[in-house]
């Protein structure tokens, strides 16, 4: 597990897409392709990224996940390729992810999930605080807000 750097932004772009267009996703081919139409790229993303913790787990072909927070708290990206999925990566870069909120100072997480994040995070101690629906392009998506408080010290 290694913090991101500026050259790792174009791959993070890769793992996003294909996280959220593997197959078995909760949501429809037309709701994904309205969620991300293409991995994300260029001034906008690289901004996003710079502004926050980025934690990710390389393998041999460059990353398997990563996760992102926010200054304030809130874990803005969670993904995982469907090739790494089950084999205790999100667990490992969430927990990196809280040891970097308690070195920040941050008691409270929030997030979030989508439909096929929630049960991960519910796994790690998140609760369910709300059920949403937002609209990406024509699109409704379903999700869950979430959060978890983290113990001092």
């Amino acid at each position: 597990m290694r913090h991101a750097t500026a050259a790792d932004h174009a791959a993070l772009g890769q793992v996003m897409f294909a996280a959220i267009h593997a197959q078995g996703s909760p949501y429809s081919a037309a709701q994904c392709a309205a969620w991300l139409p293409a991995p994300p790229h260029g001034p906008e993303w690289e901004t996003r990224l710079a502004a926050q913790i980025v934690l990710l787990e390389d393998g041999p072909e460059g990353p398997q996940g990563f996760v992102s927070l926010t200054r304030a708290g809130y874990v803005d990206l969670a993904f995982i390729l469907p090739q790494a999925r089950g084999t205790g990566l999100f667990r490992r870069l969430m927990e990196g992810l809280e040891r970097e909120a308690g070195r920040q100072g941050i008691t409270r997480l929030t997030t979030h999930a989508s439909l096929a994040a929630e049960g991960p995070f519910l796994a790690l101690g998140f609760t369910a605080t709300a059920r949403e629906r937002i609209t990406r392009a024509d699109q409704a998506l379903e999700r869950c807000a979430m959060e978890k408080r983290l113990s001092a010290g």
